[in-house]
């Protein structure tokens, strides 16, 4: 398990063992806007194991509320589309070195992503300034509890555009990586509880992380590898990229 900050990765580590579940867990210190400690996080898997059989990239930021769209862009951008494609290379000899049949990388998206979604026409979007305006319906459930213009902070185009910077990034890393034997998938899990931003609460309709990963276990098990080179979405379906 990598984590940007040990503190809240040892606590995170914590409540995973105490599930008691089988096999085991360990903590690698990765911030994937840091070619540093990518580098490090690299030699120490392997060092300890020799090869590596599933990368899930599910770090991200959404910078919510930030007034400055240059550096809310920038940001959303190195974490969110920038980082998972330097860890795809930085990993991609390791992955190759896997004999497992199921390895692969998950880059771990979202709907807000979906540029074919901003022109569905049952998704009405304009575009404003550093955010998106827009009426219902949402790639979101409805969130319990706040105002429209509240429930619009949360896709804003910073956000947005570097989700679909990540589409683009699985596509090609799905065609560069496919002589290896390793897949590459993109994966919306939906509106889950997260500290992605202040609305990503169960009181505001978000998913428990329990129920939001069930489908991608199905992802990691091979049962969607038939649909590999599409947005895959958290109710079995699929987005339009």
């Amino acid at each position: 398990m990598r984590c940007r900050s040990p503190s809240k990765g040892r606590a995170a580590l914590q409540r995973l063992q105490a599930l008691e579940s089988p096999g085991t867990a360990s903590l690698i210190h990765l911030d994937v806007t840091d070619d540093t400690t990518i580098a490090a996080a690299v030699a120490q898997i392997e060092t300890e194991h020799g090869h590596l059989d599933i990368l899930v990239n599910n770090a991200a930021i959404g910078r919510a509320g930030e007034t400055d769209t240059r550096k809310a862009m920038r940001e959303c951008f190195d974490t969110n589309a920038t980082g998972p494609a330097m860890l795809g290379y930085a990993f991609e000899e390791l992955l190759g070195k896997s004999r497992d049949p199921m390895r692969r990388i998950v880059n771990v998206s979202s709907g807000a992503g979906s540029v074919g979604m901003m022109f569905d026409p049952n998704r009405r979007a304009v575009t404003g300034l550093g955010r998106t305006v827009r009426t219902r319906p949402s790639p979101f459930p409805l969130l319990v509890g706040l105002t429209r213009f509240d429930a619009d902070d949360i896709l804003q185009i910073p956000y947005q555009a570097s989700k679909a910077a990540l589409s683009m990034v699985s596509a090609q890393q799905s065609l560069d990586f496919a002589p290896h034997g390793v897949k590459v998938l993109c994966w919306n899990p939906g509106f889950t509880v997260s500290d992605l931003g202040p609305f990503n609460k169960v009181e505001h309709g978000a998913k428990p992380v329990e129920v939001a990963v069930r489908p991608l276990v199905e992802i990691l098990e091979g049962k969607r590898d038939a649909e590999a080179n599409v947005f895959l979405s958290e109710d079995g379906g699929k987005y339009p990229w």
